[in-house]
């Protein structure tokens, strides 16, 4: 998108998301002051012009822009132009630029969509001559009524060089950008990082059609942090950062993601990131926000619950207990940035802590004492067809937790799908933890042969795609040439 000549106006991408059964959110993006010009219409003629909005891009927010569009249709495609005018020429005006997304729909029709998690990780960014990120394209080509990206949608701890040498003697060679060329810590280095990602055509094409619901996990802020956290590890010295405090780097990252997502702020809590999306009568998402409550990572295996074994936290808990409570919905999706029975360590000066659920084998142990309380007040509640999604350790499997198999029993079996990443190393498999009895019932991960960190040209990059029609659920792993790997029926318990 552009003005006249010699007074350009790139839009990074437009994306709608977070709808519910009447609304959309649209986003773009100028690079100067300027008013964003939108039009919603129910045909691509634009004849019926049903709604137009102008809302301003300043500078205050990186000249990003959003417009929630109310009153609309249940289970239409909505399409929508956006112009940008130039606030100091206002008789400037960009070209227009088209996208379109569907609402939910009031009955109980058919809905597909998509799930993933971890863009540009690990140093792979954007190499144009092997396709860019791909997956973004094959996504799309799945036409989901939306995507949830499980976290990790930016890696602001991780710099993006020009080129990484291939274990076979060839070169990735990226896109770079001077605020990708360290580790962020300013509002506008991770700013920074959103733009470096849009500059991939697949993922502008994604965001003009498909409504993106996005969580975050650990590095749109910094690798496994906790708040509160000071940033004397091994690692924080190695990648050289200046500030000295996690939470002033959560509190701009948090800024920034709610800049670039199509995120709804919350009246209570304006920078929360947990949220609930009903989408029709068939299905209720839970996004949680696995990183801005929890206590310390490292050793919690204390037998008490309190504070330094905080996961989702008090307030969180019990949020997502009323919501579970009061769906109507037949299927209650539940969005987490982490596994819920993997153990997902990490190295802090030669000390492996743990940063996930997971304590390790046996009765349930700090952190494990939430999810223990949560699963089992599902089961008293009498709460049906909970299906849990999540990426995070960078490869795909389908996971059954069976209380016959775990040592904690006290809940009702249920499914948790992982599937990642979107375009970023691929690593793994991680050890189970028995606690909640997860079964393995596919496993697509690097082989011992294959190594760690396999780049996105190796073809382990990963998504899940989920149909709901009315009481069955078809859950599909999928690889990155649209591939499925595994597929399974799942039947809605009723009454």
């Amino acid at each position: 998108m552009s003005f006249a000549a010699e007074r350009p106006l790139v839009s990074h991408g437009v994306q709608s998301g977070d709808v519910c059964t009447d609304a959309g959110m649209v986003w773009a993006r100028a690079d100067r002051p300027s008013r964003m010009l939108v039009e919603i219409a129910t045909s691509d003629s634009f004849k019926d012009i049903r709604h137009g909005v102008f809302v301003d891009a300043l500078p205050e927010t990186d000249f990003t822009a959003k417009a929630l569009i109310e009153g609309l249709p249940a289970g239409q495609d909505i399409f929508y132009r956006i112009r940008f005018q130039d606030l100091s020429s206002p008789t400037i005006v960009g070209e227009p630029a088209v996208g379109r997304f569907r609402t939910a729909p009031a009955d109980r029709r058919a809905i597909s969509f998509v799930w993933s998690g971890d863009t540009a990780g690990q140093g792979w960014g954007i190499d144009e001559a092997r396709g860019g990120m791909r997956t973004y394209a094959v996504m799309q080509r799945n036409r989901p009524d939306f995507l949830i990206h499980n976290g990790d949608t930016i890696y602001a701890d991780g710099p993006i060089a020009a080129e990484q040498k291939l274990r076979n003697g060839e070169t990735w060679k990226n896109i770079v950008t001077e605020e990708k060329s360290k580790p962020a810590e300013t509002l506008a280095e991770f700013r920074g990082n959103y733009k470096y990602n849009l500059l991939d055509r697949h993922l502008r094409a994604f965001n003009a059609e498909v409504p993106i619901f996005s969580q975050w996990d650990d590095h749109e802020v910094t690798n496994n942090w906790w708040p509160g956290e000071m940033l004397t590890r091994a690692e924080h010295q190695r990648k050289k950062y200046v500030e000295q405090n996690a939470s002033l780097l959560a509190a701009r990252a948090n800024r920034a993601f709610h800049e670039y997502m199509s995120t709804r702020p919350s009246i209570e809590e304006p920078g929360r990131v947990y949220r609930n999306i009903s989408y029709g009568p068939l299905l209720d998402i839970w996004m949680l926000d696995m990183r801005s409550y929890r206590g310390p990572n490292g050793e919690n295996r204390q037998a008490s619950y309190g504070p330094d074994a905080y996961f989702l936290g008090p307030a969180q808990i019990a949020w997502l207990k009323r919501g579970l409570m009061n769906s109507q919905a037949t299927w209650k999706i539940i969005a987490a940035d982490m596994p819920l029975g993997l153990i997902v360590q990490y190295d802090t000066d030669r000390k492996w802590g743990s940063e996930g659920i997971a304590q390790g084998d046996g009765a349930p142990l700090g952190r494990e004492l939430e999810l223990a309380d949560l699963l089992s007040f599902i089961k008293h509640a009498g709460i049906r067809n909970t299906v849990w999604i999540t990426a995070d350790v960078h490869y795909t499997a389908a996971h059954y937790y069976d209380p016959n198999k775990a040592v904690f029993q006290d809940f009702e079996p249920f499914w948790e799908f992982v599937s990642g990443p979107i375009h970023a190393g691929t690593f793994g498999p991680n050890q189970l933890d028995n606690t909640f009895g997860p079964q393995i019932r596919y496993i697509k991960a690097p082989s011992q042969e294959q190594g760690q960190n396999l780049p996105p040209s190796e073809g382990l990059q990963f998504f899940g795609r989920i149909d709901i029609d009315g009481e069955v659920m078809t859950v599909t792993l999928k690889d990155v040439e649209d591939r499925a790997l595994w597929s399974t029926k799942l039947e809605a318990r009723v009454g």
